[in-house]
Order: structure tokens, then C-alpha cells, then sequence
């Protein structure tokens, strides 16, 4: 039986959290910013603790936060208008002794603009066992890191593909004027209602494998966050295993989503890949998309080793890797990566935009070190460079003029010498965005010093190879490619 997230049951909800402020800020507030954060590192007797005096809001911290049991008298007060055995018949509560426990995890969520309830089911530790195979996840780390990767560029039709509990169509609800959504789980599908009822978010809902539901529709937008755990086909939980073998969800986003994009459409997901011994992962990957027509961005974040990876999903899902349902669990796994030579897992960002040219841009890049700023405004001007070089031809970018942007610098490492320091490395280093780095020979780091709006590239490159005694047609040849890369990496713009 599914919960039953009325439109009444979540008005009056809503109405108890903003009479309490349980909203971000709220809770933040109420706990202090030491408090906050050990409750993020799953630490929550300091906020337990900052709650106490903090009537209706500590109250409903405690419920539905630290999964703690309550005095119903307590409950009454911090949900004066919410019948108690309709929301435990709607799972939102549940008895326990003289009791009530929440039955679901509602939590605060925000960004920038604003704050919402996410209503999903708890975790491995506030139910304290492992989760079931229906399991709904709530807002968790690759939700967010999806979420902070997304371009935000006003669209008319926006698809969240495997909503989940619907954390990606209440950020698209800030910049898509219609949204659709949809999951194979029923179960996903009644919780992500509750949250979209919850917060008044308008959202089609549909329910199916895949793209199933969407035959012959098109958006303008597509955002996904499959369940693009890898390894032996089959499936334990619906929220991360896709019952494909190895990498096979990932590539059938990729594969399929193009063919569900309007003209000039951007797609953009989570996905994981293979590191198979002798084979490169960019071959991998780009082999997934389909010919022509998709300029796309693969960017990796992180490679995991194969223990690791068992180990870590094991622990996501509330299985001891030591219990004997863990070691079972692990050893198959292992034996199927064993046998597949795999070596690595890769994880990281998709973004795809179906284009009308056959001369399709396809870059997959390892980005795995540090950076604090979200990737998806960077790929949202990815894609406004790559379609700024498609158009402009060599004679063309040889008239242009460029300026370097404020962000970006020109490290050198010297090392000493009989006459004093000589440069043995020149690299330029964006210290916005995905902080970029990119090495230069000494005639790519004087051309660039020319770069100040005022002169065409073709007039610093006569300049420089007058100065320095070179062919000016063969500087050009040379420096344009460089010119190229630099543009599409955004450390040069044009003036």
C-alpha cells in the first residue's frame, strides 16, 4: 500500500512547517552552524541538544530529522491542525510505545532563492537496519552534485527523468515554465506527489522504464539522475540498480536521450563508466553516443577501485560488509568485475545538446581535482563556446580580438640557473569555474600577453614573429589550435 499524500494532508503540513519556520534557514538557525554541520556528518547529539528549548521547531528537528520518538502531546502541538491518524495512516508518522516516530524523512531543502520539504523514506540509520528494495532516497550528495551541475537557462519544457523523490524538478521549477516527471517506482511516484503537493510545484507525472512513457515528446531540457550503479545485472534497489550489466544504464541515457531533445535541447546526468584494462574511458564513452547531431561533455570527478566502490554502496544501503550478506553480496560483485577486467569505476557529469550539424563537438575531460564552483553555469557557456568556434572559421578567429578574462593567470615555475631564474613552466590557471590549467611554451605566453581587445589575432601574430624572427603563416597555423582550445576552456573570450 503507498503512502497517501493528500493535497489536504500536505496543505495543512505546510502550514505547521511555516508556522515553526521548519524551513533551511530555520533549522540552521535553531541549531548554530557547529550543531548543523555535525548533523550533516551524521553526528546528531549536538543537535538533539540545540533543540531543547526550542519548542514547535525543535519538536519537528527531532521528528523527522533525528528520527527521534516524540511525547504525541509534543507532536499535537508542533502539527495543531494535521490529524494525527490520517498522517500516520499516510506514513508520515508512526506509533512507537506512548509515542509517535516519523514514518517518512521531510526535510528542509534550499538554494539561493528559497526553501522546500523533500519527503522521502528514512535511512539505513534512522531505521535502523537496512533499507528495502523500494527504498525512496532523499536528498543525498549526488542529487545536489547534479543539481549544482545544471544549467539553469530559462526553458519552456523540462523532463526529470527517474524523479525519484523529486529533488531535480523542484530546482527546474525556478527556471522551466512546464515540467515532467518520471519513475519506474510507484512508490517514487507517491512520495515525489507529496513533495510537489507539498510545495505547491505543479509537475506532470508519468510513470514507466526509461523514456517509455515519453514516446514521440520532446523538451527542451532533459535532467536524469539514473541509477547508474555498476556491476552484475540485477536488482537489489530501485534507486540506484538498473538491472543492466556494467555501465549499460549510463550508456542508454546517453544512447536514447538525444532522440527526446527539441533543436538545440541540452541534456544533462549522473553517470558511471568502466575502466577496463587497455581501454581508454573517452573511447569508451564517446562510443556511447549516437552519430552526428549531439555535441556533448563528459567530465570525470572521480575514479573509485572496485573494493572500495562494493564497499561503499554496501554501507549506502545499511549491509555490514563483514555480516554474511555482505561478504556474499561483495564477493559476487568483485567475481563480476574480476571477470569484466575492470580495474576502475569512473563517475561524473554528462551534458548533451542535440544540434543540426553533423560536425558535432565531443570532449571528455578528467576533472578530478578540487573546485568550489557548481558546474552548471560552466556548461551552459561550454556549450555557448563550442557553438561560437562551430561558426567561426580560421580566417575568421584570425580577425578577432581577445582579451584574457580577470580570472585567469599565468603561473610560472623557474628554476635557478648560472645567470639567474629561467621559466621551466608556463601555465595559465582559471581560478574560477572548474579552475582549468593549461601549460604554455614561451611564444604562446607572449602571444597571449597581446590579448587586450586591441588588436586582431592575426596583427599580434605579424607582430610577434617580427620580433622574433619567424614565419608569420606558421606561427598562425600553430597558435590557432591553441587559440581554439583556450577559447572552449573560456580562459580567452573574444573582446
Amino acid at each position: 500500500m503507498l503512502p497517501d499524500l493528500s493535497a489536504d494532508l500536505t496543505a495543512r503540513l505546510r502550514e505547521a512547517f511555516r508556522a515553526a519556520d521548519y524551513d533551511a534557514d530555520g533549522v540552521v538557525d535553531a541549531l548554530g552552524s557547529q550543531a548543523h554541520a555535525a548533523l550533516g556528518r551524521g553526528e546528531p547529539e549536538a543537535a538533539r541538544r540545540a533543540t531543547r528549548d526550542a519548542g514547535a521547531l525543535g519538536t519537528l528537528v527531532r521528528l523527522f530529522l533525528l528520527g527521534d520518538t516524540e511525547p504525541e502531546a509534543a507532536v499535537r502541538a508542533a502539527l495543531p491542525d494535521v490529524d494525527l491518524d490520517t498522517a500516520v495512516k499516510a506514513e508520515v508518522l508512526r506509533g512507537d510505545g506512548d509515542g509517535l516516530r516519523a514514518g517518512l524523512d521531510i526535510r528542509p531543502y534550499g538554494d539561493d532563492e528559497g526553501s522546500w520539504w523533500v519527503i522521502a523514506d528514512q535511512d539505513a540509520d534512522q531505521r535502523g537496519g537496512p533499507v528495502p528494495a523500494d527504498h525512496v532516497l532523499g536528498v543525498g550528495h549526488a542529487s545536489i552534485s547534479l543539481a549544482r551541475a545544471t544549467s539553469r537557462r530559462p526553458v519552456g519544457t523540462l523532463l526529470d527523468l527517474g524523479t525519484g523523490c523529486g529533488v531535480q524538478a523542484l530546482h527546474a521549477s525556478r527556471h522551466a515554465e512546464r515540467i515532467t516527471a518520471t519513475d519506474l517506482s510507484e512508490r517514487a511516484l507517491a512520495l515525489a506527489a507529496g513533495t510537489f503537493r507539498l510545495n505547491e510545484v505543479d509537475v506532470e507525472l508519468r510513470q514507466g522504464e526509461w523514456f517509455g512513457p515519453l514516446r514521440g515528446r520532446r523538451f527542451d531540457q532533459v535532467v536524469c539522475n539514473p541509477p547508474f550503479v555498476v556491476g552484475p545485472p540485477r536488482v537489489d534497489y530501485v534507486y540506484r540498480d538498473s538491472g543492466l550489466a556494467g555501465d549499460d544504464a549510463s550508456a542508454l541515457v546517453v544512447r536514447q536521450m538525444p532522440a527526446f531533445l527539441n533543436e538545440g535541447g541540452v541534456g544533462q546526468l549522473l553517470a558511471s563508466w568502466l575502466h577496463r584494462k587497455g581501454e581508454d574511458w573517452a573511447d569508451r564513452v564517446s562510443a556511447w553516443l549516437p552519430r552526428g547531431g549531439v555535441d556533448a561533455w563528459f567530465v570525470q570527478r572521480d575514479v573509485a577501485d572496485p573494493a572500495l566502490y562494493v564497499g561503499t554502496w554496501l554501507r549506502d544501503a545499511g549491509v555490514d560488509p563483514r555480516s554474511s550478506e555482505g561478504r556474499a553480496k561483495a564477493a559476487a560483485w568483485l567475481d563480476w568485475f574480476a571477470e569484466n577486467d575492470v580495474e576502475g569505476i569512473g563517475f561524473g557529469f554528462v551534458t548533451l545538446r542535440r544540434t543540426d550539424t553533423e560536425h558535432a563537438e565531443v570532449v571528455c575531460e578528467d576533472l578530478r581535482h578540487a573546485f568550489d564552483d557548481p558546474l552548471g553555469p560552466e556548461s551552459a557557456a561550454w556549450l555557448d563556446r563550442v557553438a561560437w568556434l562551430r561558426a567561426t572559421g580560421n580566417d575568421q578567429l584570425l580577425r578577432t580580438r581577445f582579451t584574457v578574462p580577470e580570472t585567469v593567470l599565468l603561473e610560472e615555475v623557474s628554476s635557478p640557473t648560472d645567470e639567474g631564474w629561467e621559466a621551466v613552466v608556463r601555465r595559465l590557471h582559471r581560478v574560477d569555474g572548474p579552475g582549468w590549467q593549461q601549460e604554455l611554451d614561451e611564444t604562446a605566453a607572449k602571444l597571449l600577453a597581446g590579448f587586450r581587445g586591441a588588436l586582431p589575432l592575426e596583427d599580434l601574430v605579424t607582430l610577434l614573429a617580427y620580433a622574433h624572427d619567424l614565419d608569420a603563416d606558421a606561427l598562425a597555423a600553430a597558435a590557432l589550435p591553441i587559440v581554439r582550445d583556450l577559447v572552449r576552456h573560456g580562459m580567452v573570450v573574444p573582446a
